[in-house]
């Protein structure tokens, strides 16, 4: 079974790249957005524990956003959980590709 905080997974939507490792109903393809301003990443939507700190020019991998906020998972940290929709912008499509393997 794949960590939900390590994984980007919950019981209603999983990363697509975890489709062939996890059943889910919903797949989502990561957005590839960088911090905009210093942010916290929460295991919880509203409230919740800080997991880590985004700072400005972090990349966050963006699979929902809803409402205030974005979930999804920062692939420097292997980390997932929501920010706050306003401090993320979208990455250009030629930096999107930049640190990953």
């Amino acid at each position: 079974m794949l960590d939900p905080a390590t994984h980007a997974v919950r019981g209603d939507l999983a990363d697509v790249r975890l489709a062939e490792f996890v059943f889910a109903p919903h797949y989502a393809a990561p957005m590839a957005c960088v911090a905009a301003q210093a942010t916290e990443l929460k295991a919880e939507r509203t409230g919740g524990e800080v997991i880590l700190r985004l700072a400005v020019g972090d990349r966050f991998d963006v699979l929902e956003l809803a409402g205030d906020n974005a979930w999804g998972i920062s692939p420097d940290s292997g980390r997932v959980g929501y920010v706050a929709r306003s401090a993320l912008d979208p990455m250009a499509d030629g930096d999107a590709h930049k640190g990953t393997a």
